[in-house]
């Protein structure tokens, strides 16, 4: 296979654009969308065969399609969803690794006006058959090498539906590539499907399940085509880009937005299964690639590998993503020579974003001044012992000051027909309504939750602090996890870092403790020092957990449950656990009887 066509993808100059372009380009891409309500992406696809044709839209190492085969490919899948007699709404739940055909399969599916649900591909047993439920799929599709997890799943499913293969060694299901192959590929004619707009339900996308059970956000296709235009303004995608993606295809970025953004442009993407490390920057080289799309840590385990020759010898342009934390970013910029890197803050089920155009360090993003009516955005005071917003005497929401940390907060818009500003919230509707926070700053608004921790400086800059629950008081002062975990993952020695609260007998608050995934050669003297030289007594860990290794979510966060669970109890685990014992100055061993003392209270942490 030819992975580089040097003719069809000339060299773009690179060099940053105007922050105030990328937001006019965005606007201009996403203004014409509530124009044409009936024009959905599945649409775009069919309609950009006709100009780019045999160009490359999707390819990994196992496949590639151009934009005819692509568009030829959803289609097929769109008839097959008529033949089963799938009715406008009901839900088709897919189960697949990262491949080309993933998104020519939801395309066709949610052309025919069914709901396709995209299930964590890491997910097995109750886990799975949980994220099943919520939705009450007619038909699921499987990827044949996850078959095993399925059937780990059945168990727990609650009720019947139609279960088919994808590829072979599917057991006793129906293969579905076989049925969708009998299914015509031409352009399908609205005569053909039922009506369909972009207020349609188009997907079920899932919450990373960090704080409880995973939910179903509701995803219209006004989101689909919003999110893929919005991103090609802010990027400035072309048809001679080339986007790298890792990141799952089940989530709303690796799924929709790093595709979409490209694709509407004529540009191509490289499809990889999951993230590698060491492979990355071959990768990028070896497929030519412009552009390629982060998330969460990916960049900090860049930064933490070794050295890879290739690592500066790239076309990359610009690169796109949320979690670039402060502490790596120049150090990830300077190493890898990215000319730009635009970050921003969102979510799924959000109604609000922040973009970062100007590449200012640390920071996630801001609203312009001149489109600051249209995306209204707020910090409000919050009671961390509460875990809630603070109300005054008037019952209303207060709004911080500068610099001042509150939880970030979303306008939802009284008028139905501004689709932007809408929260389409989950299945549950239980759910759905502990997101909207009402009478905030008069009698009868209502705003979305982020769950954030924000801070704002006088630039109009936003910057994450911390996700709600994370932050915990102790010594009567606030202390955000992700903060700390910043100042800690400096210390040379330190690899990973994860910081979480716990619970001690007798102390008000909860006890800082630290896990750290750490080099052979860490040496705990000169951490503490470092610790001492860098935070706030109140925010020292005063425990500290030496794991080998961390389990992550498929978006690189630290699911903290296990580790809060475990606390310091020496005989929950095998890792090494210490205490910063203030009196002697020094970490000391947690052992059973020192526990115990901790425990009974005989010994003051």
């Amino acid at each position: 296979m030819n992975l580089i066509d040097h003719d069809a993808k000339p060299e773009k100059q690179s060099g940053r654009s105007s922050p105030a372009k990328a937001w006019l380009r965005a606007l201009e891409l996403t203004g014409p969308i509530a124009k044409d309500p009936s024009r959905v992406l599945p649409m775009v696809i069919d309609d950009l065969r006709e100009e780019f044709g045999e160009s490359i839209a999707l390819l990994s190492d196992q496949k590639q399609l151009t934009f005819s085969a692509l568009a030829q490919r959803m289609n097929q899948y769109a008839r097959w969803t008529l033949t089963q007699g799938l009715a406008k709404g009901q839900v088709v739940c897919l189960l697949m690794p990262n491949r080309p055909e993933y998104f020519a399969i939801w395309l066709g599916i949610t052309r025919a006006g069914v709901v396709v649900s995209l299930l964590n591909s890491n997910l097995a047993g109750a886990s799975l058959a949980h994220c099943i439920n919520i939705v009450k799929p007619q038909h699921i599709i499987i990827a044949s090498e996850l078959m095993e997890a399925f059937v780990s799943a059945r168990p727990h499913i609650a009720f019947d539906c139609k279960v088919w293969s994808f590829g072979d060694h599917g057991g006793e299901y129906q293969r579905i590539d076989d049925a969708v192959n009998r299914c015509s590929g031409e352009k399908i004619t609205s005569s053909e499907l039922p009506p369909l707009t972009i207020e349609d339900s188009a997907l079920y996308i899932y919450t990373s399940g960090t704080t409880g059970l995973p939910k179903a956000a509701k995803v219209s296709h006004y989101r689909l085509m919003t999110w893929s235009y919005w991103f090609a303004g802010m990027m400035d995608t072309q048809s001679n880009d080339r986007m790298y993606n890792c990141l799952p295809m089940y989530h709303s970025i690796g799924g929709v937005a790093a595709i979409g953004a490209v694709l509407v442009k004529g540009g191509s993407v490289v499809i990889r299964e999951k993230l590698s490390v060491r492979q990355f920057w071959d990768d990028i080289t070896r497929f030519d690639c412009t552009l390629f799309q982060y998330i969460g840590e990916l960049c900090r385990y860049l930064v933490k590998a070794p050295p890879n020759p290739l690592e500066t010898k790239h076309r990359i342009r610009l690169c796109c993503g949320n979690g670039l934390r402060p502490d790596i970013w120049n150090n990830f910029k300077s190493r890898f020579r990215i000319p730009e890197i635009l970050e921003f803050y969102a979510a799924t089920e959000a109604n609000i974003s922040l973009f970062n155009c100007e590449g200012k360090p640390g920071a996630i993003g801001r609203i312009p001044a001149f489109l600051a009516h249209r995306f209204p955005i707020a910090l409000v005071k919050f009671d961390a012992e509460q875990e809630k917003p603070f109300r005054n005497e008037q019952g209303l929401c207060v709004r911080c000051d500068t610099k001042e940390v509150g939880e970030a907060i979303g306008k939802i818009p009284d008028d139905l027909a501004n689709l932007g500003g809408r929260f389409e919230g989950y299945t549950s509707k239980e759910e759905s309504e502990k997101k909207i926070l009402h009478n905030v700053f008069k009698q009868g608004d209502a705003w979305y939750r982020t769950g954030d921790l924000m801070r704002k400086d006088e630039g109009g800059y936003f910057y994450f602090v911390d996700r709600i629950g994370d932050t915990f008081r102790w010594k009567g002062e606030n202390v955000a996890t992700s903060e700390v975990a910043e100042a800690i993952a400096v210390f040379p020695d330190v690899v990973e870092a994860n910081v979480y609260g716990i619970v001690v007998p007798g102390a008000d608050g909860r006890a800082g403790m630290a896990a750290l995934v750490v080099h052979d050669g860490f040496n705990i003297e000169k951490f503490r020092e470092h610790l001492v030289k860098n935070l706030p007594p109140y925010a020292r860990p005063v425990f500290v957990r030496i794991c080998v290794q961390f389990e992550t979510t498929t978006t690189f966060k630290y699911p903290k449950g296990r580790l809060v669970r475990d606390g310091y109890d020496p005989k929950a685990t095998t890792d090494r656990i210490l205490l910063n014992d203030s009196k002697k100055q020094a970490f000391i061993e947690v052992d059973n009887v020192l526990y115990d003392r901790i425990q009974t209270g005989r010994q003051i942490v």
